[in-house]
Parts: C-alpha cells; structure tokens; sequence
C-alpha cells in the first residue's frame, strides 16, 4: 500500500507519519510518500527538524520526502501519475486565521487551488481513500454548542474558515461526480511538541519563560476545544480504514461516500486556565497585557464528537494540563532553556 501524506513537515503531517512508521503493521513493502514546500510562515529550521527525524526513522525505506507546492498544478499531477497512491491525507494548507486577514491570497492558492489540484488527481487515479484536513473555524461565531456536523456552517468569519468550509464543499462534489470516498475532519486547537510557533501556547511558554508578557485577549474569556497532538493521530489512523460508503443526507438526495467528523476534546477549556497550565509547566507566572477580541477569533470552541465514538470507537481525552505539561517539556529540550 502506498501513502501520500501533504503537509509532511508540518506539525499534524509529522506526527501522523511518525506514528505510521512506528505502527507495528506497516510492512516493508508499504509506502509513504511525504510532499511539504516548506515555506517561512514560521521557522523553516523547525520543520527540517521535523523531517530529519522521518528521514532517521526510515531505514528500510519506507518514507520518501519531495520539496513540492500543492498549487503547482503540473507537478501534483506528475506526482500522482508517477506513483501509484491507495490513500491521500491532505494535511497541507496555510494555517492561521488571523494571518488570513493580512495575506489572503496564500490562502487561496494554498487551500482552494492546491486542494483542487489533490481532487483532480485522486479522480484521474483511482484513489480508495481522501482524508482531509478541515477545521473547527468552519463554525464561525455559531451559537448552539456543543458543534455538530449536522450544523448549518454558512458563516465564516474568517477567510481561513472560508476556504476550509469549501474544501468540504468541493470534496462533496468530487465524491458525488466521481465517487471517490473522501473523509474531512474538523480539528479543534491541535496542541503538542513541534507545535507552531504561532499558536499561543507555544508564544506563551516561550514569553514566560523569557520573563517577557503576554498577549491575553478578551480578558481571557475565551475558551477553546484544546485537542493533544497524539488524540489528533489516534483519530486521523483510525480513520484511514474507516472508508465512507455511499449515502445522501437528510436535506439533499446526492449521494456520495463522503464524511466529515469532529476531532476535539469535547472539553472547553478557559484561556485562563489554559495559562494556568503553562505557568504550572514552566514554573513562572505570567505578565500579563490584556487587549480586545481580535478580528476572525471566536468566542468559544466546542466539539460533539458522538460520531467520531460510534463509528471508530474513539474519544480525546488528554487533559489540558497533561498536554501542556508534555509541550512544555519537549520546548525546554528542544530550544535548550
């Protein structure tokens, strides 16, 4: 069986493939197939660590890392002809919704035309499965909680959401033209070691612990579905077998092998007791700047995960505290402080 896995230097793609290599049952004669264009949106250095560790791991082979853009329409579609793939994971995308608001157009052609260019090759080759990464952001500012998928998600606030939501969309499509089995799932805060630097809990420690302060938004008021990096990879492995079959929903008689689940906690956490758990970890209390809601944040995250239960038989259930103390310690190693 062969793998193709985007995002592969990533936070999530890392893990994912990390843990696929780990897996008992990968045998030899499996392959996965890693493509990342790894871009400065954070620390280049961090991702090439992330690769260095895939590249040690495969020493009969098994991984194969190719530096490519998913919007370079010509190589993807070289890339799908050259191999023959079983299973896509598209984990690649330009994250970060408040950096969707300053440079849009990375995300259009990261999300909207790269993910185009992922469908089109899994319709021409006979793909089994597309698992693909969406987002909690697709919720928006939605008042009934917990989040279900059978929510209505028409009101993005954020072009990140935006793009997320219409991966969803085309994904449906491709599903129902061509019938090819895709799967997306709804990741909610992914959190962990070899995090992004630009999420908060990762700029928090290291303000902390550098005695600098720290950005608290809405008086942290906030509360988010904090979801560990491992619960994220238990989920996204159990569902690569886990193959949608053919089924229209309760408002449209289209039929198409298609899914989508929430990943999350199913736990909100306060951003107050969020930086509780970091000053605990990193043994230092923070100093504090409070500032307004930002634009394209949303007051609260929320997943029901009942699906996610039923069909794979899984729950996340890192407590936050677990989790940032597991981070924290990773980050002291790793930057050596």
């Amino acid at each position: 069986m062969k793998i193709l896995v985007t995002g592969a230097a990533g936070f999530i793609g890392f893990h994912l493939i990390k843990a696929l290599l780990e897996a008992p049952s990968l045998e030899n004669e499996e392959t996965i197939v890693g493509i990342d264009n790894i871009n400065d949106y954070y620390d280049p250095n961090l991702k090439n660590s992330r690769l260095q560790i895939l590249n040690e791991m495969s020493s009969i082979g098994n991984f194969r890392f190719i530096k490519l853009d998913l919007a370079d329409r010509d190589a993807i579609s070289n890339l799908f002809a050259e191999n023959n793939f079983d299973i896509v994971i598209n984990l690649g995308a330009q994250a970060g919704v408040r950096y969707s608001i300053e440079n849009p157009h990375a995300y259009v052609d990261s999300n909207v035309v790269g993910f185009v260019n992922i469908l089109e090759g899994c319709r021409h080759h006979n793909i089994k499965h597309l698992v693909y990464a969406s987002s909690s952001s697709v919720y928006g500012m939605n008042v009934k909680q917990p989040f279900s998928t059978d929510d209505i998600v028409d009101y993005p606030i954020s072009l990140y959401a935006a793009t997320k939501k219409s991966n969803e969309l085309m994904a449906h499509t491709y599903s129902h033209l061509y019938n090819i089995p895709t799967t997306g799932l709804r990741f909610f805060t992914v959190y962990g070691p070899y995090g992004r630097p630009d999420m908060a809990y990762f700029s928090f420690t290291k303000k902390i612990l550098d005695g600098e302060n720290i950005d608290v938004f809405n008086n942290g008021e906030m509360q988010r579905d904090f979801t560990y990096i491992d619960d994220i990879v238990e989920g996204i492995t159990r569902i690569i077998y886990k193959v949608p079959i053919p089924q229209s929903s309760d408002v449209s008689k289209a039929k198409a092998p298609y899914k989508v689940y929430n990943i999350g906690n199913n736990q909100p956490v306060t951003l107050r007791r969020f930086i509780t758990a970091i000053e605990d970890a990193c043994g230092k209390k923070a100093q504090e700047t409070l500032l307004p809601m930002q634009a394209g944040d949303v007051p609260i995250t929320y997943a029901n995960v009942d699906e996610l239960v039923n069909d794979i038989d899984f729950k996340p259930a890192t407590t936050i505290e677990e989790g940032i103390s597991k981070f924290v310690k990773w980050y002291r190693k790793y930057y050596s402080v």
